[in-house]
């Protein structure tokens, strides 16, 4: 066993200037001595209150990480085998979850292991594997997946449905996969992710039974569906939920727009669009349209059918007042989310496997939703907009 911590040499080496923890730090002998002592005092313990012959056996040696360094702890057996020493199991390794906890912290903020490795043995002096690293990040699955099938509220306003894209190795190559968020705002006006689905790759059909999912989880309503253009989108939403209005992104829709108009004519393009989609009514945006149509019409026929095609879920803002259009015109919400997913991979070309991938989504969920405090601005007028416009839909859940 250790000898007893030496005050007047720790005075000594605090006043020297070295470090009080890390590696070689002057508390790691007391943190010895002191968690020796304790489990001595648990096989004392063992011993009186055990009715069979048994007595004590030396010691074993391992090694300890801890938040303050690492130290070889001499912990007492006894010979019957008996004795499980409750402070430090027998396989266990570490003294708190400090690390764990500091581990956690800087893999949710999208640091690779080989950084975590390097900043963990410069704050702890402590060595730790790529093995232990994930395991520490798997303890993330559990959470996940209760996360994934908690019960949701009846009522969400509005919903905001997108997809990112990653590469993920399965069976031995790399192919793209498709994760899709779905970021709602409840009637008390803070968001909240509904969800995380993964999926090969962004359709109608798989959309189905991600909407599937959330009927099963509780939701009996969405009061606007605010989606990118993706063919069949608005079908697979109005199957589930048909009271639903869908309302296409409008962002989406001129994106894809300019990539069949020629360079040399985006500007002049553009200028012309955006009387259509920053109109003060849906008439004056369907003036715009057909003016846009007469200029450009026979250049990009294919543009302004799209806008054709999809103007019924393109203008529905347009009836509703600024508090509300600011909120539904655009997936800008949900893309926010995606930004953020985009920082904490992006020293990562790909993935080794699907789980590696969520764990990490998880985790910059977890420290986005820390700073959603807040409903969004303005919530209260808009709420009483929306009972208005949704008559009787939001009768049972608000508390009037």
């Amino acid at each position: 066993m250790t000898h007893s911590f030496d005050f007047d040499k720790a005075l000594e080496d605090l006043q020297s200037g070295k470090d009080l923890t890390g590696k070689g730090g002057i508390l790691m002998p007391l943190i010895k001595q002191l968690t020796e002592a304790a489990i001595t005092a648990e096989l004392n313990h063992h011993l009186s209150s055990n009715e069979h012959p048994n007595r004590k056996n030396g010691t074993s040696s391992k090694t300890i990480k801890t938040g303050s360094g690492t130290f070889e702890l001499d912990a007492p057996r006894d010979r019957a085998g008996t004795f499980e020493p409750q402070l430090i199991k027998k396989n266990q390794t570490t003294l708190t979850p400090e690390i764990d906890r500091k581990v956690l912290s800087l893999f949710s903020h999208g640091m690779s292991y080989r950084d975590i490795k390097h900043h963990i043995h410069d704050m702890y002096g402590v060595e730790i594997s790529t093995g232990a690293l994930t395991a520490v990040t798997d303890q993330l699955l559990p959470e996940l997946n209760a996360w994934k099938e908690r019960p949701l509220e009846s009522h969400y306003p509005i919903v905001w449905m997108d997809a990112v894209h990653y590469k993920v190795k399965e069976e031995g190559r790399y192919i793209g996969k498709a994760i899709y968020t779905l970021l709602g705002l409840t009637l008390t006006g803070e968001k909240e992710i509904l969800g995380l689905y993964l999926s090969e790759s962004e359709g109608a059909n798989y959309w189905l039974t991600v909407l599937t999912d959330l009927q099963n989880r509780g939701v009996e309503d969405i009061l606007i569906a605010c989606v990118d253009g993706l063919t069949g989108f608005p079908e697979a939403i109005a199957s589930i939920f048909p009271q639903t209005e869908v309302q296409l992104c409008i962002i989406h829709q001129i994106r894809n727009s300019m990539k069949y108009v020629a360079s040399k004519n985006q500007k002049a393009f553009m200028a012309d669009l955006k009387p259509v989609y920053r109109a003060t009514s849906k008439d004056a945006a369907e003036v715009a349209l057909d003016e846009l149509e007469d200029k450009w019409g026979e250049l990009y026929p294919i543009v302004i059918k799209s806008w054709r095609r999809k103007w019924h879920h393109l203008s529905g803002y347009f009836k509703y007042p600024q508090a509300i259009r600011k909120i539904i015109y655009t997936t800008n919400a949900v893309e926010a989310v995606h930004r953020q997913f985009r920082k904490l991979t992006k020293t990562k070309g790909a993935f080794p496997n699907e789980n590696s991938l969520l764990k990490l989504l998880y985790a910059g969920i977890l420290n986005a939703t820390e700073k959603w405090t807040m409903p969004i601005q303005n919530w209260s007028q808009a709420l009483s907009q929306l009972d208005i416009y949704f008559e009787g839909r939001l009768d049972s859940v608000l508390d009037i």
